[in-house]
């Protein structure tokens, strides 16, 4: 068991009338667990942005939760993002996680700014500096951004994004601790203020995280694929396997001095709940008698 750490959690907003329940229940008991704060995706291109304003307002204003707002730049002009940044404001939220986005043709493809847009992530967190108020988190790639050249390309941006004001990067997820180790080693020698945070990726579907991984260029150890063979009819088993992984990948992180985490929730609260009670987070207060 691992204490002294803190957590964030990555939702989206619901996509149907009938996943609200199951949303809400979701955000309902992860609370429990006393996140840093959560943070709610914005669709490629802003298709979600009405979804997901309206999640961020109702978490702001039902629970006890710090929410960060995803935001990209893809598609629109500075104008149009600048009103989403107020429109954050204006729901209560106060943290904006800012990121480039994905070109309309989906990874791999070129990107190509909007004519009277935000060029990429940096000059997006510049935007989102000057109109001020706002803590900002951006990504990182442990293993290389697809569109990047070298990881020297992605301190470059980095560098860039820190000095406009970001101060927190969560990295993209990962299932070798040395990736993220290395960049967390290169970002110190560069001398770039920022904190690294892991993003971890609890293991639902096997097959689905192998899919999410050839997109963003992740690598997927031989071991683990051993560890979840012949799982795919067996989803009691399967979940203490993804616990288990997850829960060895965070104290093995904890071991080399990371505090902080970030669960890629899918929107599922059973898997990342029972991770973060193992490492001994959530739970009733201490001294604190059991109903």
């Amino acid at each position: 068991m691992t204490t002294g750490l803190r957590v964030s959690f990555e939702f989206f907003p619901p996509k149907a009338d009938d996943a609200e329940d199951g949303f809400w229940n979701t955000v309902k008991r992860l609370e429990t667990i006393g996140p840093d704060f959560v943070s709610v995706t914005y669709g490629a291109g802003g298709t979600t942005q009405d979804r997901t304003l309206a999640t961020l307002a109702r978490i702001t204003g039902e629970t006890s939760l710090r929410a960060a707002g995803h935001l990209t730049c893809v598609g629109k002009s500075k104008a149009e993002v600048d009103e989403v940044i107020r429109a954050y404001r204006q729901a209560g939220v106060s943290h904006i996680v800012a990121l480039r986005g994905d070109p309309p043709a989906g990874v791999g493809t070129k990107f190509t700014p909007h004519p009277d847009g935000y060029k990429n992530a940096a000059d997006l967190v510049r935007g989102i500096r000057d109109i001020g108020g706002f803590d900002i988190s951006v990504s990182a790639y442990p293993e290389r951004h697809p569109d990047s050249v070298s990881i020297e390309e992605d301190l470059a941006f980095m560098a860039d994004k820190a000095e406009n004001g970001a101060t927190r990067a969560l990295s993209q997820f990962f299932f070798h601790n040395a990736f993220f180790l290395r960049l967390r080693d290169r970002i110190a020698a560069r001398g770039i203020r920022i904190n690294l945070v892991p993003g971890i990726l609890p293991i639902t579907n096997f097959a689905r995280v192998c899919e999410f991984a050839a997109k963003c260029g992740a690598h997927v150890p031989p071991e683990l694929e051993r560890r979840f063979a012949g799982l795919d009819k067996d989803p009691e088993t399967r979940n203490l396997v993804a616990a288990m992984v997850a829960a060895e990948q965070v104290n093995a992180l904890a071991r080399e001095g990371v505090t902080d985490f970030h669960f890629y929730t899918l929107n599922r609260s059973d898997l990342v709940y029972a991770i973060c009670r193992v490492l001994g987070l959530g739970g009733p207060a201490a001294g604190e008698a059991a109903a």
